[in-house]
């Protein structure tokens, strides 16, 4: 309740409209929207919200469409004295997203018995997976499913998935986040189509102070439609928000005018998008875990497709970072990726172009060109543009928000999250402390709260949204107990899909585990100055003791006898010392 709400019949006197809903309407008396805006600019406690008790009274002092009871959550900033989560009447706690941070979210809240309501703007929940479901994430099952959401899904008798195996993102919600979004505890809150555009606190702007701590956000959205909210989490991720291709993080020249000649990260090079690439020349522009992985099926595509041509351009003056093993990278290694990423250029399938910062794009008659900033140009047909993502917070300029002037995530994590320093595994446990804001009860959750950082980890994001639910409901102590087992590395990287493959791959001819991986490190290390592919195939395979045609048919993944090896067939037998995050 606002401290400067009266709840006492005002004066004969007195403005009606300087006082709360039931005030105004014991005086018979209903605010005039001039009123109300006159009075609110005065810095009067008017229209404040109704007492718990009141009936509702429709038209008379109260928020748009929302009026009735409304007991806004304390914010988390110090132990409230008492809080009733669940109250009849009591504004729901908004949740943006309806992704795997923002579904487990909603499964906390409901297990606090607070209200709350889900906003997806896509059709259907994970909207965004569903753009690269394709893709395999780098965690296992175990440490992408939320606890509550579990223990939901359990409760209606859910087949829960082999929590060792690798899920791509189309598992992800066909076998996990479209079961979570149909429960009853979920469904009923969950509304699709509905696009944040802009929020604010109810009757203030952000530069008012007084009593903005008890007032209600309002959340509008893209069809003019405002809903009220006690407390607003943010799990929008930044899958919507690209970066563009220009070098200095600006559109590069040309860049819009050409965009439908533009992929952005991640594109379904060997299925939906296969007729897009194959047997076209393809640019990949960025050096990150998006660019890897579209050059490794790119790379595959071109195996299978005649006429299909990579080229890679990097804006530093080298893609060793990309590969693994330099100084600045305090992984040793980028395993499956790096590894396979060096010997895809050293063999001629990639042309590697360095210190290629894009400056402008232009459409040509047959495709497209990139121009480098020193003059340099690349034409190719299509451009798949993975300079990774940014958060949007165009939506929230009217809160108050304290961002790291870096990263773009708040300043408490910022140094917990630093790519420089941190990779996926090792950051830190955290949770509402970190991500609160100057605006009480505004919460940035998930990949957006790592803002420009790329080492978000699904599991991260779960407990971000376990401790923010537990302060929402007044659960300081369990919002405090922030805990988060994550191995330092292997849960964020290939290596247990390389170890997955060889394990089975070894099972299939009778070999020891171990065999496969042998076979694929000691071929990369050998594939620089090799004839072919199969020449390093043979003589890594009598370094290790194995008879030259296994060697092939593994080196193959193939199930056909004699069938020469490649170089993606190796890649991905290559294991990683850990690194990037999928997840």
């Amino acid at each position: 309740m606002s401290s400067d709400a009266s709840t006492t019949v005002p004066a004969a006197d007195a403005d009606p409209c300087c006082g709360t809903a039931q005030a105004a309407a014991a005086a018979d008396a209903c605010c005039a929207p001039e009123a109300k805006a006159d009075a609110v600019a005065e810095g009067a406690g008017c229209c404040g919200p109704a007492e718990p008790t009141a009936p509702q009274e429709q038209g008379c002092c109260a928020p748009a469409a929302t009026a009735g009871a409304v007991e806004v959550l304390p914010t988390p900033t110090t132990r409230p004295a008492e809080v009733v989560a669940g109250q009849p009447g009591e504004l729901p706690i908004v949740v943006i997203g309806a992704g795997p941070v923002g579904l487990a979210a909603a499964a906390h809240l409901h297990e606090r018995q607070v209200p709350f309501l889900v906003l997806e703007a896509g059709d259907s929940a994970a909207a965004s997976v569903r753009q690269w479901a394709h893709v395999s994430l780098f965690s296992p099952w175990r440490y992408n499913i939320d606890s509550a959401a579990r223990r939901l899904l359990d409760a209606a008798g859910w087949a829960a998935p082999d929590e060792e195996a690798l899920p791509t993102g189309a598992q992800l919600v066909e076998d996990y986040l479209q079961p979570l979004a149909k429960l009853p505890a979920i469904a009923p809150h969950l509304r699709f189509g509905a696009r944040v555009v802009a929020m604010s606190r109810v009757g203030v702007d952000r530069v008012r102070t007084a009593g903005r701590v008890d007032l209600p956000f309002v959340v509008r959205l893209a069809d003019g439609t405002e809903i009220t909210a006690s407390a607003v989490i943010d799990a929008s991720g930044t899958w919507r928000s690209p970066n563009p291709l220009g070098v200095n993080g600006l559109p590069a020249h040309g860049e819009p005018e050409a965009a439908d000649l533009i992929n952005h990260a991640l594109p379904d090079v060997l299925g939906t998008d296969r007729d897009t690439h194959a047997g076209a020349h393809t640019i990949v522009v960025g050096s990150g875990h998006s660019a890897a992985n579209t050059l490794l099926d790119l790379a595959r595509l071109a195996e299978e497709a005649p006429g299909t041509r990579i080229t890679w351009a990097v804006r530093g003056g080298s893609a060793q970072r990309a590969f693994g093993g330099e100084d600045a990278d305090e992984l040793p290694a980028r395993g499956a990726l790096g590894s396979g990423l060096r010997a895809l250029v050293d063999t001629g399938k990639i042309t590697l172009v360095t210190g290629f910062g894009v400056h402008s794009v232009r459409r040509t008659d047959t495709g497209i060109e990139l121009a480098a900033a020193d003059g340099r140009t690349i034409t190719g047909d299509r451009v798949v543009s993975a300079t990774g993502f940014r958060p949007d917070h165009s939506f929230a300029t009217e809160l108050r928000l304290d961002l790291d002037p870096i990263l773009g995530c708040t300043r408490a994590l910022a140094d917990l999250i630093d790519p420089n320093e941190h990779s996926c595994g090792s950051v830190a446990p955290h949770g509402y402390r970190e991500l609160g804001q100057p605006e009480p009860n505004y919460y940035a959750v998930g990949m957006k709260s790592y803002g420009r950082a790329p080492t978000f980890l699904m599991a991260t994001g779960f407990e971000q949204v376990r401790s923010i639910a537990a302060a929402l409901a007044g659960d300081f102590d369990a919002a405090d107990d922030v805990q988060l087992d994550l191995p330092e590395t292997g849960v964020c990287s290939s290596n247990l899909g390389a170890e997955n493959a060889a394990r089975e791959i070894a099972a299939r001819f009778g070999l020891a585990p171990d065999v496969p991986v042998k076979l694929a490190t000691a071929t990369m290390a050998l594939l620089p100055g090799a004839a072919s592919t199969s020449d390093a195939v043979r003589a890594a395979a009598d370094e290790i003791g194995l008879d030259h045609e296994t060697a092939l048919q593994i080196a193959a993944l193939t199930e056909q006898p004699g069938a020469l090896p490649t170089v993606t067939g190796l890649i991905s037998l290559t294991p990683s010392a850990g690194g990037s995050c999928c997840a």
